[in-house]
């Protein structure tokens, strides 16, 4: 991958935080002209920098109020199992993000539902679809104090 130099990384943070700006606009924020602008965001794109662009949608909008966290502890891991666990959690839609992680649990699962009836049904898919024995403990958010996709990109 390229090393990103300081007008790269102004770029990328400007895009993470105004997705829909335009090249004009972007190009004037970061002191060039359009086209090296464009140049330099194509080149992002295509080096896998910058994987996407997409509409943050209110989960109150489409009725998905409820945010829980479950951790996942395995019985028995082995590459096999994780596959497995891998196959079947990310095919799952109301699970948002699903990481393996170190510690005393093996996967954090975060989730958006309509409310505790679908929770309930979604958890029990999930040790149901595990293809070994597994522990889980859940959160149910409260509130959500902050959330964002952007990342800090140090200038």
């Amino acid at each position: 991958m390229t090393a990103l130099d300081r007008t790269d990384r102004k770029i990328l943070d400007i895009l993470q935080r105004q997705g829909r700006i335009s090249i004009t606009e972007l190009a004037t924020q970061v002191g060039l002209s359009t086209s090296p602008c464009s140049d330099r965001v194509k080149r992002l794109e295509r080096d896998g920098v910058i994987t996407g662009y997409h509409a943050r949608v209110s989960p109150e909008a489409v009725g998905k109020t409820l945010l829980v966290f479950v951790e996942i502890k395995l019985s028995a891991k082995s590459p096999e199992v994780f596959e497995k666990v891998r196959n079947e959690l990310t095919h799952m839609p109301e699970v948002l993000e699903c990481h393996l992680v170190s510690g005393s649990f093996d996967y954090l699962v975060k989730a958006r539902l309509r409310g505790m009836g679908e929770y309930r049904h979604l958890l029990g898919d999930i040790l149901k679809k595990l293809p070994v024995p597994a522990e889980s403990h859940s959160y149910v958010v409260m509130e959500e104090v902050k959330e964002t996709l952007v990342l800090a990109v140090d200038r």
